[in-house]
């Protein structure tokens, strides 16, 4: 199985939806996916996901099923306290990167300001359903790796979702810490990654990265680059 992952397109985060300049995002990248073989398009239930989804699945004739769990992350603290970098993973990152400080470690959960953010439960409820929608998809996690378990798994999937969220998903896909692949994948909008999966069915695998954080597409079409979600 081949999965794709697709940042949304420059948005106005205040509405939710895409600038004039995301929609052409939008438009060169399904003009960029048109011949990966998509047969199935997911999106984030929230509206710039969906609407950069659009152009892609109206050009392969194909609807989008919106999937919650992978809603952007929330970083605010949970009782108003200041947290380092405000709590955004990039910018937690970073600083812990500029500090000297382990991005690596795998109890990163308890350490400030993680400990301290509702981010750990997002990113929680986005590993829980990952591995869901993985199982919808033929794919049961066992310990670190998946089982093949479908009958149907040679095949191609799209989803469009959002920086943070889709950067927890792919961590708990990859056996990464979720600050590390923080602060070394910022994707750009649209940007397209791509995982491939076995589909002999009863192996145990681990997904191999094909396409990592690729936007040539809107090159041309570029916006400032955000930090936001």
């Amino acid at each position: 199985m081949k999965i794709i992952f697709v940042r949304h397109a420059h948005p106005d985060y205040k509405l939710d939806c895409l600038t004039d300049i995301g929609r052409k995002q939008a438009e060169a990248c399904a003009e960029r996916l048109a011949n990966e073989g998509i047969e199935k398009i997911y999106a984030s239930s929230q509206g710039r996901a969906r609407e950069t989804a659009a152009p892609t699945a109206d050009r392969l004739g194909l609807a989008v099923e919106a999937r919650d769990f992978i809603r952007e992350l929330e970083c605010h603290s949970k009782d108003g306290s200041v947290l380092l970098g405000e709590g955004h993973p990039w910018y937690v990152a970073d600083a812990h990167v500029a500090m000297g400080a382990d991005i690596t470690r795998a109890d990163w959960r308890q350490l400030d300001p993680y400990c301290r953010s509702v981010v750990v439960e997002r990113v929680d409820l986005v590993e829980r359903g990952t591995d869901e929608w993985l199982a919808e998809l033929g794919y049961v996690r066992e310990c670190q790796y998946y089982r093949v378990v479908g009958d149907d798994t040679d095949r191609t999937v799209a989803m469009f979702s959002h920086s943070c969220s889709s950067t927890a998903a792919l961590a708990h896909m990859l056996n990464m810490p979720f600050p590390l692949l923080s602060g070394v994948l910022h994707p750009d909008f649209t940007s397209i990654t791509v995982l491939t999966l076995s589909n002999e069915k009863g192996a145990l695998v681990t997904p191999r990265i094909e396409v990592l954080n690729d936007a040539r597409h809107i090159k041309g079409i570029e916006a400032e680059k955000s930090i936001g979600n």
